[in-house]
């Protein structure tokens, strides 16, 4: 079962909420952000969400896009991050980790190699904010295609969907795998908890065609900010702020840790 899969499963066992976080691949520098991982998967995050540096992160706030330009500033790419992923699972990791990219990457690297690459690696799963649904079919058929030739578990294509998706939810659904990442407003990441008017009916929409635990996220910092939508929701994501922390902090691990493992407690209590 795929790593991010066989979480959720764990999660709903224990009636758990996931926390998620997201951070931007090659900060501070590779090592340090593998120290950053092994320190998220320490204090019980469930999934870490890498983001792949990119140009023109168009679902992105300035958080991140400044992220993302320092990155690349770095040299950090791609096959960089590939290569490092690899060599924290050959380390022993094992927290489930989706890359956050955008589809130009994968086309320029080669849609079945970039499949192939992310099988070797360790990637759990992918999250394309610019790939709408009706244009996923080349990468899902290559993703088929890999875990046929190579009968062992291939990424999974995470699924989002926002507050003007409406009628098209059940269709986007109908087949998705591991979580659906609910956005929470219209607009980029980072916009400090200011959540689309009608979140809380739009949340339930989701709940209820959904077939896989729903995750919400843009614009959550504490554990409070989703507190009104608690009973709906199977976990939170928490990204421009956890990007903030982190570089208040100079990247220390230890800080990474104590906020992940505070807003894990506090969003189950």
């Amino acid at each position: 079962m795929n790593r991010i899969e066989a979480r959720m499963k764990q999660l709903q066992e224990k009636q758990e909420k996931a926390f998620i976080t997201y951070m931007t691949a090659g900060l501070p520098d590779m090592e340090g952000m593998k120290a950053i991982i092994r320190a998220n998967e320490a204090a019980g995050c469930d999934v870490l969400e890498l983001g792949i540096p990119f140009s023109d992160p168009v679902a992105d706030g300035p958080v991140i896009q400044a992220a993302s330009y320092k990155a690349i500033c770095q040299g950090v790419n791609l096959k960089g991050v590939l290569k490092e992923v690899e060599s924290l699972r050959a380390q022993g990791a094992e927290i489930p980790i989706a890359f956050m990219m955008y589809y130009n990457t994968i086309l320029y690297y080669g849609v079945k190699a970039f499949v192939e690459s992310c099988v070797n690696a360790g990637v759990d799963g992918l999250i394309i904010p610019d790939l709408p649904f009706e244009e996923q079919g080349e990468l899902k058929a290559a993703l088929l295609e890999a875990e046929k030739e190579k009968g062992c578990e291939t990424p999974i294509l995470i699924q989002l969907v926002s507050p003007v998706s409406a009628g098209r939810i059940p269709m986007i659904l109908k087949d998705a795998r591991g979580f659906v990442y609910c956005v929470s407003s219209m607009g980029v990441t980072g916009q400090a908890a200011d959540f689309h008017k009608e979140i809380v009916n739009y949340l339930t929409k989701v709940k209820e065609v959904s077939p896989i635990p729903v995750m919400m996220g843009f614009g959550i910092r504490t554990a409070a900010d989703v507190k009104p939508m608690k009973d709906i929701i199977d976990g939170a994501i928490v990204g421009s702020h956890f990007i903030n922390l982190l570089e208040e902090n100079n990247y220390s691990p230890t800080a990474a840790e104590e906020y992940v493992r505070t807003f894990k407690k506090e969003l189950n209590m």
